[in-house]
């Protein structure tokens, strides 16, 4: 008999980014050993884009309760930390259900850079927030040593993320004297894509991946860039496989899934030595960090294809999702 997990996010699935990657193939995983996924999202709800982020849903959770009990759960994860999740919290808190959540984003970062709102107030929410989450999946390990520094309780556990192998495969590259620099993500602010345009490598073919609201901008500003759009799939793998270096310019992402993507297709990364990409990428196995890009791409470019593939394989679906399921709390 199966069991049955609700997931409550405040994503909905047509979303191009790592809450909705992780969690749908997750779905598959679950699906393997005898779990249901149902969802809790907006698409139930009344909802309105965030202001400026229109693809960012705010929902009204009215009712949220009777879906709650409709569904009758074996386990509930609450996956994101905005009115869907914190309606599901306050209720289950008060009728004595028991669950977990996860951390996925920097919220305090983003709210305090696009409406002014200070740090520590979100940082004080995020902490009541998992205060009575029984697990609480951080990305990294270097995720959870930060919110512990940042006062959260000892309920934190260091997950991880995958690669889908059968999209995401070895690669030529370029093939071609002078590289061919890729970067994959959210065309917006806190992604540093900015960064990776006006990277100066002499020669080199840079190509964007990605929609967002700073698109029209950097894509005036840059013309040399190729900016391509979203692109999903096996579309998404070419652009990998026939890269000779991704660069990875976001300073906020607590893991940064195109990394492993990239490194399954033999194509290294490089990026800034923060968080996620310290815990990610192995120097001379699978890219390279360093506060000077530019240099991090140089480093990067030297390590063998092969070895990139090679040193890609413990990123797996299938670890992350056992070690979600260990740590998933009964409800009763």
């Amino acid at each position: 008999m199966s069991k049955t997990v609700l997931i409550v996010t405040d994503n909905v699935p047509q979303q191009i980014n790592g809450v909705v990657t992780t969690f749908h193939n997750l779905e598959y995983q679950a699906s393997r050993y005898g779990y249901n996924f149902v969802y809790c999202d907006p698409r139930q709800f009344p909802n309105c884009g965030a202001p400026g982020y229109g693809d960012i849903r705010l929902s009204w959770p009215k009712g949220i309760d009777e879906k709650l009990e409709a569904v009758d759960p074996d386990y509930v994860h609450i996956a994101t930390e905005g009115p869907l999740g914190l309606a599901a919290r306050c209720w289950m808190d008060r009728n004595g259900w028991l669950y977990n959540t996860s951390y996925h984003t920097r919220i305090p970062e983003a709210l305090k850079r696009y409406y002014g709102v200070p740090e520590s107030w979100t940082y004080k929410y995020l902490r009541w927030f998992h205060k009575h989450s029984g697990r609480v999946l951080a990305t990294t390990v270097s995720m959870v040593q930060e919110l512990k520094q940042r006062g959260f309780r000892d309920n934190l556990v260091p997950w991880t993320r995958g690669v889908d192998r059968s999209l995401f495969w070895q690669g030529p590259g370029s093939g071609n004297k002078q590289p061919t620099l890729l970067w994959v993500g959210r065309v917006s602010v806190e992604k540093g894509c900015e960064d990776f345009c006006k990277l100066e490598y002499l020669g080199a073919r840079k190509i964007v991946v990605g929609s967002g609201p700073q698109l029209k901008y950097l894509a005036a500003k840059y013309p040399e860039v190729e900016f391509v759009g979203v692109k999903v799939g096996k579309e998404l793998a070419r652009y990998y496989q026939t890269a000779d270096c991704l660069v990875f310019t976001s300073r906020w992402d607590t893991f940064g899934i195109v990394m492993v993507e990239s490194m399954a297709c033999g194509t290294p990364v490089a990026a800034y030595p923060v968080c996620g990409p310290q815990d990610v990428i192995e120097p001379q196995k699978t890219g390279a960090i360093s506060l000077d890009l530019k240099a991090a791409v140089v480093q990067a470019l030297a390590i063998p294809r092969e070895t990139v593939l090679v040193n890609s394989y413990h990123w797996s679906w299938e670890r992350c999702w056992r070690i979600f399921e260990n740590n998933l709390v009964s409800r009763r």
